[in-house]
Order: structure tokens, then C-alpha cells, then sequence
């Protein structure tokens, strides 16, 4: 949906004083319950996906004009910094709990899959198969328009908040990664350009300098070469290599998150947090795959035929081969950056017995504020802002309301429920709601819910 991340989707629609998922977007939060256990594989669902640029509804709204036309429209305002994104986290354990020798100390683990992917569109090399490299004589098409990243991966953490003065709340949380699949092609360069030789053998010439394209790959390999002639028996040799690889047998790494919650006065907050700053060995099941090289072809002066089709690829693969190594590579997480402003008023004054906090920490019924984002990518970080607005309707309804603008959109609503009855919690979340209607025409989708009990 309209909010550009995963981090950011959660945290503008999470107030911290009953959502224990915000511990793992802040883990520095100003905790206000005991202890929570997330059900398990049910206590966070969250996906993400959004397309920056450009929707599906550009090419294939029913509205009476010709599809290519739209086609060339979409490509002409598309750039190679324009991307698509998918972001999906499933919480399989997440427990909490307060230290029984100091009730400042917050104990948070558990375990969680997630899977990220960026891929940046490739404009220079998507004109040349579209439209053909006549309308772009001299005009070198960059192999360095080719970037994409994705990563499914599973994490371990540990996480410890502490309450360092009535103000002043900081955590820390340390994680350990084990991939189940890695791919990444980041770092290419070199040009294709067709330039006039009218004093040549031939009028063109098509010339490939400096190619140095290459694609990391972990845990795909073997993937690969699962063969079996019984489809049952292949596909559960592929489930047996995932569990092995959730359960520490993959690549592994390791991480940390850091936060802190800062009140300036009783109902003014500032928060901060930086997550996933680590990085992943891969050194297991790791297979790459490089092409460098020059290559100077003369256009052709007779129709080509199988025999000098196949020639010319000979020579172009003799000319840049394409090696396939196994050599171990390791790649930084996607750090993610937040920092918000708060200001709480209208204190809750219901029927609650708020026996254990002091008269002033006692819950306020309505806050709105800022909230700002960074995440880095391979190309650049992607940023979003957010105003929000919360509002307690009773002791056990709450409502968030957001308003963001990022990569996709400037008109992202976004809106939370959450009830809490007893110790049962339940919230479910979605941004970009105008779009609904029409999710074709949506640059962006993102929903959450979740189910934990909290004492």
C-alpha cells in the first residue's frame, strides 16, 4: 500500500502503549504491560507490495484506447529509478516478559520469517526489446539499469528495554539471521551502443564495452538440482532444505536494533530507532554467475541465417563468457531509520483502575504527532513522512489514522483497529484506502493483523 515499508507501514499505525509488536520496530518503547505472548504464526501477518512509477491499471484500464499506446506512455514517464517491492513478515514466536528483580527490565525473543525484494526497472534495456535500437543511434543502453535484490530469511532475537529514568527509556535487541535463499545483482556497469559506420564494411556497428554484469545466488543451487521423477518426493526434499535452513542450518549472520523514548514533558514524546543494522555471511550453497568483457559486431549485409546466427553467438560468448563460480560473498542488511514526535492530551478518566502507575502515567485518550522514515536500498534510501492521529474510543477500542506521503503516493490514508479485552488482543491495519476500490490502479498495498495476549 501507500506507505513505502514494511517498518513504516507498522509504526505510524502502532501507538506503543498496547501493541506489543512495537517492540520490534523500537525496542526502546515505553512498555506499559507485564508480559505478552504472541500466538503463535498468528500474532503478526504483515505484506507489503508497491510499485513506485507506475500501476497496472496505466496498461490495462478498460478505456477504449490501444494497448501500445499505453505501453509507450507508461515507458516514456518510467525511469530506471522507478521500482517493485514486496515485503511479507510472519511471526512464528514472540514472547515479553518483565524481570521479576526489576520491574524497570523488559525481556523480549522470539523468531520470525520474512521475505524482501527490490527490483529496480531496467528502462534502458526495456526500450531496446520494446522499440529496437533504430531511434537510438549513439545512444548507449547501461547495464547498470539492471538491479535487484531478494532475501528469505529467518530471525532469532533477544531484546532488552530498559527504564533508565522517569523520561528516559532505551532498548537493544540482538538478532541472528539464517538465510534459506539470497539473490542479488547490484554492482553492474559497461554500455551497448549502436553507432553509424557509413565508412565501414558496414553502415553500423553495435559495440558492448565494458560489460561486467554478475548475479550472487545462496541456497538456490541445490534448490536447482532437486531431481526426482516423483513430484511428491521433490518437493518434499525442497521443504526438508527450508526447515533445515529455519532452523540455523542456513547462511547465517547476525544484527542488532536500537532505540530509545524520550518524554520532554508529560505529554510530549520523542522516539528513534535504527533496525537491522548487520549483515549475512554466505558462504554455503553459494553459486555466481559473471559476464566481462568487449564485443564489436558489424551489422549484417545479408539476412542473418541459423548457420551465421549461431556464429555470432559463438563469438559473442567467446568474447564475454559467462563464468560460474563458487566463491563466498556477504551482503548488509536493509537498515531502517525512524524517528517520531507525539503529543498526547485528553487523559483517560473511565471506570480503569490504573493501580500500578503513578496518577500522571495514566493512559491519555487522544495524541497525534510526526513520524519520519529511512530505509537503505541499493540505489538510494527511500524515505516517507506521516501524520498521525490516535484515539482510545474506550477501555478496550483503539483507532490510528495516518496520512503519508512517500515514493508512491501524497495521498496515503492509512487506519488501525485494535481491541483489548482482557488479556486477548486483536488489531488489523491497512493504508492506501482510497485505493481499495480499485486496486489495479493502486501504486501500493499493504494490511497487518495479529493476536497476542497481553497481562
Amino acid at each position: 500500500m501507500g506507505s513505502s515499508t514494511y517498518a513504516q507501514n507498522k509504526e505510524t499505525l502502532y501507538d506503543f502503549t498496547y501493541l506489543p509488536q512495537s517492540l520490534m520496530l523500537n525496542p526502546g518503547t515505553d512498555v506499559q504491560f507485564d508480559s505478552h505472548i504472541g500466538i503463535p504464526f498468528l500474532s503478526q501477518i504483515h505484506i507489503n507490495a508497491g510499485l513506485k512509477g507506475a500501476s497496472l491499471y496505466d496498461v490495462f484500464a478498460d478505456d477504449g484506447r490501444d494497448i501500445n499506446d499505453k505501453i509507450e506512455e507508461t515507458l516514456s514517464k518510467l525511469t530506471s529509478d522507478d521500482y517493485f517491492t514486496i515485503n511479507e513478515q510472519l511471526e512464528i514466536v514472540n514472547i515479553g516478559w518483565k524481570s521479576k528483580r526489576n520491574k524497570d527490565l523488559y525481556f523480549s525473543a522470539g523468531l520470525y520469517q520474512e521475505l524482501d525484494m527490490i527490483a529496480y526497472f531496467p528502462k534502458d534495456f526495456v526500450l531496446l526489446a520494446y522499440e529496437g535500437n533504430q531511434d537510438y543511434i549513439d545512444q548507449p543502453f547501461r547495464f547498470s539499469n539492471i538491479s535487484a535484490t531478494g532475501e528469505l530469511v529467518t530471525v532469532y532475537h533477544f531484546g532488552y528495554n530498559k527504564k533508565v529514568s522517569k523520561k528516559l527509556t532505551f532498548g537493544a535487541r540482538a538478532k541472528v539471521y539464517s538465510s534459506i535463499v539470497n539473490f542479488r545483482s547490484t554492482k553492474n556497469s559497461g554500455t551497448f551502443t549502436t553507432i553509424e559506420t557509413p565508412e565501414g564494411n558496414n553502415i553500423y556497428q553495435h559495440i558492448i564495452a565494458g560489460a561486467d554484469v554478475s548475479v550472487e545466488t545462496a541456497g538456490y543451487a541445490s534448490l536447482r538440482d532437486v531431481e526426482s521423477e516423483d513430484t511428491a518426493d521433490g518437493a518434499k526434499q525442497v521443504i526438508n532444505k527450508f526447515l533445515g535452513r529455519v532452523f540455523l542450518g542456513g547462511n547465517l549472520g547476525i544484527g542488532v536494533d536500537a532505540g530509545f523514548t524520550y518524554k520532554l514533558e508529560d505529554q510530549w514524546t520523542v522516539t528513534g530507532s535504527a533496525t537491522d543494522i548487520g549483515v549475512i555471511f554466505y558462504t554455503k550453497d553459494v553459486e555466481s554467475y559473471t559476464a566481462k568483457g568487449n564485443y564489436v559486431f558489424e551489422g549484417l549485409e545479408t539476412p542473418v541465417t541459423e548457420e551465421s546466427g549461431q556464429d555470432i553467438l559463438d563469438e559473442l560468448e567467446a568474447a564475454i563468457p559467462i563464468d560460474t563460480i563458487q566463491s563466498s560473498y556477504s551482503a548488509l542488511r536493509p537498515i531502517k531509520l525512524n524517528g517520531s514526535v507525539k503529543y498526547s492530551f485528553n487523559r483517560y478518566d473511565g471506570d480503569a483502575c490504573y493501580c500500578s502507575l503513578d496518577e500522571e502515567d495514566a493512559p491519555y485518550m487522544d495524541a497525534f504527532g510526526l513520524q519520519v522514515f529511512t530505509q537503505f536500498r541499493p540505489r538510494k534510501p527511500q524515505y516517507a513522512a506521516s501524520l498521525f492521529y490516535s484515539k482510545r474510543l474506550s477501555s478496550i477500542f483503539n483507532t490510528k489514522m495516518t496520512y503519508t506521503v512517500d515514493d508512491y503516493s501524497f495521498y496515503n490514508i492509512g487506519l488501525l483497529v485494535s481491541t483489548h479485552i482482557k488479556d486477548f488482543n486483536f488489531y488489523i491495519s491497512g493504508n492506501n484506502l482510497l485505493e481499495y476500490s480499485n486496486l489495479a490502479n493502486a501504486r501500493g498495498i499493504s494490511v497487518q493483523l495479529g493476536f497476542n495476549l497481553i497481562m
